[in-house]
């Protein structure tokens, strides 16, 4: 390394910052949070740091850098335009040892000042030694969206609860005890909000794990996550977390691959993929599986497609973790009809076409359809089929059957958001034979009504070369 990553304190300690213009006010920004005692010496202020100085939270001593000012401080900044006074603090400082950091140029300093990711009392910092600050900033924001805001307060819990637990939980167990606390329920009700339900069911913890030496550690839990469309990049930040911290993966089919390898790479993986007609495991068997690992004590993701509780069939799984105890977490994802509508340019809803959207399961049983296709056959709405590429003919039919227009138009998307995504766009009267010629397979979604139309103008996820050569009918 080459700079010994510590956190100094220093609050209610005096630190100078040798300047007044904006650079020098955002180190001035950084003190204050850690709440210094800050000094600003400068013949002027810039427009924040006078902000700073009228609401009283800087002493400012007006006037050019004097070397006597140096003494009895903790911390230096020289952030001037002036090199000569630049040099002259960072000499004077390193003289009696006293941290320096002379802004943008490394070469004159004893400490850098990191990206900082503050969630406190937790606080991350992230340098680059100075070679690359931007690419520090970079990596910051990167982390800013994997760490919730809400963890300072889920420390500041732990911290409360850190003497009962040392007290009423065998050493051996307090690891195992904070982990779960950390990467369960509890944590989730601090990052939703539900402080006081996270202490009380703390507390709870506690006690319980103390009455049984710790056996309710071993406790099993299950998260039911909507893996969306396809793009890795449409998961929620609560979804990643998650798919990171579960021991064993019970995904399906329509999780793409670059979705499935965001899991832990040491997660049992475990595929229950259904296909028309060639269900590898039941809807039954996969419910009683997930209550069976979690019984385990495994921490259990069920990875689905899109979102767990529009078609994915979610609700029957939690019905059966509910009625045996089994704790489970649910967390929504990117639903197919809007991930991939939006990756095709077809907006679900427009004021010049459309004011409502339908979503429909297209998975026909035995061939026929109970619909209310009626309803679904209304003007002046977007109808998105899921799972219709098999009825896709019997589906167009039944529309114009029940009075739809047959020039209405129509768009398959053939996976949707991923780097393979192809669209067919037709009408509701072309596009069986648009399926039929182009051996389209699975998975694939439905778009019906005149938003179509607005897909040339709108698609911005594919270049020219790389879109679909297929028939595209208006």
């Amino acid at each position: 390394m080459d700079y010994l990553p510590i956190f100094l304190d220093v609050q209610g300690r005096r630190c100078l910052v040798v300047g007044g213009g904006e650079v020098a006010a955002r180190k001035v920004q950084l003190l204050l949070r850690a709440n210094a005692a800050v000094e600003v010496v400068s013949p002027r202020l810039g427009s924040t740091m006078e902000i700073f100085h009228e609401s009283g939270e800087v002493q400012w001593i007006q006037g050019e850098f004097q070397p006597d000012m140096v003494a009895d401080h903790v911390l230096l900044y020289a952030a001037t335009d002036q090199n000569e006074v630049n040099q002259q603090v960072s000499d004077l400082a390193r003289e009696r040892n006293i941290p320096v950091n002379v802004v943008d140029t490394p070469d004159l300093c004893t400490f850098i000042t990191p990206s900082i990711i503050d969630r406190s009392p937790v606080v991350a910092a992230i340098s680059t030694g100075g070679a690359s600050p931007v690419l520090a900033r970079l990596i910051r924001a990167r982390l800013e969206s994997m760490i919730p805001s809400a963890y300072g307060k889920l420390a500041e819990l732990a911290a409360r609860f850190r003497g009962k637990v040392k007290e009423r939980i065998q050493p051996k167990q307090r690891r195992l005890f904070w982990e779960k606390a950390f990467q369960g329920p509890i944590a989730e009700m601090i990052f939703s909000g539900r402080e006081e339900e996270a202490e009380q069911t703390l507390n709870e913890m506690v006690d319980l794990c103390s009455s049984k030496e710790g056996d309710d550690l071993n406790q099993g839990e299950v998260y039911l996550v909507g893996g969306g469309p396809g793009d890795p990049d449409l998961l929620t930040f609560r979804a990643l977390r998650l798919m990171q911290q579960a021991d064993v993966v019970v995904y399906d089919r329509l999780i793409s691959p670059a979705v499935l390898d965001l899991t832990r790479r040491d997660a049992e993986r475990i595929y229950v993929g259904k296909e028309n007609n060639n269900h590898s495991v039941p809807q039954d068997e996969i419910n009683r599986l997930l209550a069976h690992l979690a019984g385990e004590g495994k921490r259990v993701l069920r990875l689905k497609g899109g979102d767990p509780f529009i078609f994915g069939r979610g609700g029957e799984e939690i019905e059966l973790l509910a009625e045996m105890g089994v704790p489970f977490q649910v967390v929504p994802g990117i639903t197919a009809a809007s991930g991939i509508s939006s990756y095709a340019g077809i907006p679900l809803t427009h004021r010049d076409h459309a004011q409502s959207v339908t979503f429909a399961t297209g998975h026909l049983k035995d061939g026929t359809s109970d619909l209310n296709w009626d309803a679904l056959a209304h003007p002046g709405q977007t109808i998105v089929f899921y799972m219709g590429l098999k009825g896709i003919e019997i589906i167009t039919a039944k529309l114009i059957e029940h009075g739809m227009d047959p020039n209405t138009p129509a768009a398959l998307v053939q996976k949707g958001t991923t780097p393979d995504q192809k669209e067919y766009i037709g009408t509701l009267v072309t596009l069986p034979e648009i399926v039929s010629e182009s051996k389209i397979k699975p998975p694939t979604l439905i778009i019906i009504g005149s938003v179509v139309t607005l897909h040339d103008s709108l698609d911005w996820f594919q270049p020219d070369e790389r879109r679909s050569s297929e028939p595209r009918v208006f």
